[in-house]
């Protein structure tokens, strides 16, 4: 070994100078330790930090997806809500709720849902007003065919019980119609009817009537003929102011008669018309004078008889007449439909249902 490297045989220069280098030796590695160390707890310090920054993210990024599955769950709620009781109120508060998701796709899915309960609501209150305006009129089968088409369109599960009510509404008003119709044409047949009876027997008793008046004519008629026949065989003449009555060697004629008998035409509206015509001359001729007596002819009789027009008041509840009534004149028609119209029983009928009245020809 070199001496010179042994510290020992240094000289006290030597040694002093060594001393002063081994300390800025010891200095500088203490100080590479030091920063090191230094720099290896900023490193931790900046790891820590970002370790922090990591959770508070993620915590942060949880508490964000919590509250939005709260807010879809409470969306999702609430348009069940608007589902089964489609108000104003409900349905808005849907919507304020679905401002609240950040999803696109749940969201727009929310939105679309909105949007088909408005139309649903939308089709319900259109059934429920056309089906009303049946049930106003039941005998116009225009606005029972659009009652059912409009019913028809309730196709959402949540207008099930809406449509079984509508389309029992619509059958009872179908049969509560078609049982009037049946009525009102059973009465229209009878009132034929009975007007046919009735025009036959005033057309029989016109004919009997003008007949007997006939029949009487040609019995007056040959009653003053045979009058007339023997006033002939008496032999009465006037002439010159004398009067002479002879008894024998006389000749007379005394009768010859046309009776035309009776003739009847035109029965029907139009009555019917008679005409009768009777002729009678007698001639008598003795000793120096003679009469003739001459009966006319009687024209009969003419008689027109026209059938009675009836009226039939009537007063319709919600299409369906429940108060009718035939009269012979206009005015008692009528009389008899105001009075019905202003009964109690009819005004407090009108406060909900549809009153209907009319005079017609029966």
């Amino acid at each position: 070994m070199n001496k010179n490297l042994n510290p020992l045989n240094w000289t006290k220069k030597q040694q002093i100078i060594g001393g002063a280098v081994a300390i800025v030796l010891t200095g500088g590695v203490t100080t590479g330790i030091v920063n090191h160390a230094n720099h290896q707890a900023k490193e931790r310090k900046i790891e820590a930090l970002k370790n922090k920054k990591i959770k508070l993210c993620k915590a942060r990024a949880e508490k964000a997806r919590k509250l939005e599955k709260t807010n879809e769950a409470d969306s999702k709620k609430l348009l069940d809500i608007a589902e089964k009781t489609p108000t104003d109120k409900n349905i808005k508060l849907a919507e304020d709720s679905i401002l609240k998701v950040k999803n696109a796709e749940v969201k727009k899915a929310f939105d679309n849902q909105v949007v088909g309960i408005k139309n649903r609501v939308k089709l319900e209150n259109e059934a429920k007003t056309v089906v009303s305006n049946y049930q106003k009129d039941a005998m116009n089968q225009d606005k029972y065919k659009t009652a059912q088409q409009a019913v028809s369109k309730l196709t959402s599960s949540y207008s099930k019980g809406l449509k079984d009510s509508l389309n029992k509404q619509l059958t009872t008003s179908k049969k509560q119609a078609d049982d009037a119709k049946k009525a009102q044409q059973a009465k229209i047949a009878s009132d034929s009817k009975e007007k046919t009876a009735d025009t036959n027997k005033q057309q029989s008793g016109s004919t009997e009537a003008t007949n007997g008046n006939s029949n009487n004519v040609n019995v007056a008629s040959n009653t003053q003929n045979t009058a007339n026949n023997d006033v002939a065989s008496g032999s009465n003449s006037y002439g010159g102011g004398s009067q002479n009555n002879y008894s024998q060697g006389g000749s007379n004629t005394s009768q010859n008669n046309s009776n035309s008998g009776s003739s009847n035409q035109g029965q029907g509206n139009s009555g019917q018309n008679n005409s009768n015509s009777n002729s009678n001359t007698n001639t008598n001729t003795g000793g120096n004078g003679s009469n003739t007596n001459n009966n006319g002819s009687n024209g009969g009789n003419n008689n027109n008889n026209q059938p009675q027009t009836r009226y039939v008041g009537w007063v319709s509840v919600d299409g369906v007449r429940r108060y009718s009534q035939t009269f012979n004149t206009l005015g008692e028609a009528q009389s008899y439909v105001d009075a019905t119209v202003n009964s109690a029983e009819v005004i407090n009928l009108g406060f909900e249902h549809s009153i209907r009245y009319g005079v017609e020809p029966a």
